[in-house]
């Protein structure tokens, strides 16, 4: 992880995980997408791409497992942006146990700027690239009391 990653916290729900209490492979796209939706929280861009006539659709997630989560375990994701482009963006995620260096999963996600009404791409606007660039260094949102 470096520095300048956000993190977000989150701890491992019990609904989260089949009989032997690991964790459902499609639940690290949810847990990317919570990280990467508080990331453009961190940025200042949460709102107006949630609440207006811009959005954002993802129209791509790679994951790659490398070990499992599992029940009660705190996750800590670190979320930077990686490719600026006319229309989209590409957050890179990774994931641990909280408190190990060890990567346990990682997420590529690309998402593209759209009108809302019209459901077309839109060019990001300089304020946008602004933000996404600078990121939140040493910012971190925790939904799992890791810090409490």
């Amino acid at each position: 992880m470096e520095p300048e990653d956000f993190r977000y916290y989150l701890r491992v729900r019990y609904s989260e995980c089949d009989a032997q209490q690991v964790v459902f492979n499609a639940r690290y796209a949810d847990y990317a997408g919570l990280a990467a939706a508080e990331y453009l929280r961190a940025v200042g861009l949460h709102d107006e791409l949630n609440r207006g006539q811009l959005g954002t659709q993802v129209v791509r997630m790679l994951i790659e497992w490398k070990a499992g989560a599992r029940y009660d375990q705190i996750l800590e994701l670190s979320v930077r942006v990686t490719r600026i482009g006319t229309t989209s963006f590409t957050f890179s995620v990774a994931i641990r146990v909280a408190g190990s260096d060890a990567v346990i999963a990682t997420a590529e996600i690309v998402c593209v700027l759209i009108d809302e009404r019209q459901l077309a791409k839109r060019p990001l606007h300089d304020h946008h690239r602004r933000a996404l660039a600078a990121g939140a260094p040493g910012a971190h949102t925790d939904h799992a009391g890791y810090f409490a």
